[in-house]
C-alpha cells in the first residue's frame, strides 16, 4: 500500500475527524483512511450508475414516453 502525507489541515478539521474517529472506535489514521475509501467507492458506484441508467435509456430513446402523472390518474379512476 502507497503511504501519503497531507500538510496543512485546519485544526478545526483535525478536531471534528478526532471526535467522530473516537465515536467510531478507530484511530484518527483509520477514520480518514474510511472516509477516503468511502468517498472513492460512492463516486465509482454514482458513476457506474449514470452509465448504466444511460444505456438503458438509450434503449427506449425511439419510443414516446407516457407521463407517469398520467398514468396514475387513469390508475386511479379505474
Amino acid at each position: 500500500m502507497a503511504n501519503v502525507t497531507v500538510r496543512n489541515i485546519n485544526d478545526d478539521v483535525i478536531a471534528c475527524l478526532k471526535t467522530q474517529a473516537k465515536a467510531n472506535h478507530r484511530s484518527l489514521e483509520g477514520e480518514i483512511r474510511h472516509l477516503l475509501e468511502r468517498q472513492v467507492l460512492r463516486h465509482t458506484r454514482l458513476e457506474d450508475f449514470r452509465e448504466r441508467t444511460a444505456s438503458l435509456g438509450a434503449l427506449d430513446a425511439d419510443r414516446l414516453q407516457t407521463d407517469s402523472v398520467l398514468l396514475l390518474r387513469e390508475d386511479r379512476d379505474r
